[in-house]
């Protein structure tokens, strides 16, 4: 708790440690935690759906088993909106007389929050879609050729075509999806450890 002043020396230095646009930060980084998490996650989601049904039209088969990376789009929503959900919490009301109880400090930590989060749960969007694109079609050809080879009555390897089916492109693409879907929750960690910093001011004027 503390004053709403913080004086540097003389008058003409006075910084008000709680003026009344600091709930402007605060809600801003609301907005960007829930806003970018989501443009992510509908890219990653739409990417990875467009290469999935490309995919499903030669092996409908091993669809399915394919959904993962537009799962893993969809939870960098998610991590938008829990941010989002503890900022507001965080958020603090004028006292009775008007006077800005939310600090500048506070503000400047959600805002700083709120980007952490929602732009590397783009940044993990854009990867997770673009990845899972090429993946998905790179394991649909290789299933596709692997069922040719067979049905043209190859029972060897024959270059490991017809025994893999896919797994072996699969585990990667998989691998791929797991460390491009950590960037979004690295972001989540750092928002989660800024929203816990807060200055409250003690009421006076402005």
């Amino acid at each position: 708790m503390g004053d709403n002043y913080y004086y540097g020396g003389d008058e003409a230095n006075i910084s008000y440690v709680c003026p009344s646009w600091a709930p402007l930060f605060g809600f801003g980084g609301c907005a960007c935690a829930v806003v970018f998490a989501n443009l992510g996650g509908a890219f990653g989601t739409a990417k990875a759906g467009s290469g999935l049904m490309a995919m499903g039209i030669r092996s409908p088969e091993i669809l399915m088993k394919n959904i993962i990376p537009v799962v893993m789009a969809g939870v960098l929503g998610i991590y938008g909106l829990i941010v989002a959900v503890i900022l507001n919490g965080k958020m603090i009301k004028p006292d009775g007389n008007g006077y800005a109880m939310y600090s500048q400090y506070n503000g400047f930590a959600h805002l700083a929050a709120g980007l952490c989060c929602g732009l590397c749960s783009l940044a993990s969007g854009l990867s997770i879609g673009i990845a899972a694109d090429a993946g998905t079609r790179a394991v649909g050809a290789q299933s596709a050729m692997a069922a040719s080879w067979k049905k043209m009555g190859f029972t060897g390897d024959a270059g490991g075509q017809v025994s893999s089916s896919g797994d072996a492109l699969f585990v990667g693409t998989v691998l791929i999806q797991v460390f491009a879907g950590n960037l979004g929750l690295y972001g989540l960690i750092a928002a989660l450890i800024l929203s816990q910093l807060e200055y409250e001011c003690g009421g006076g004027e402005n």
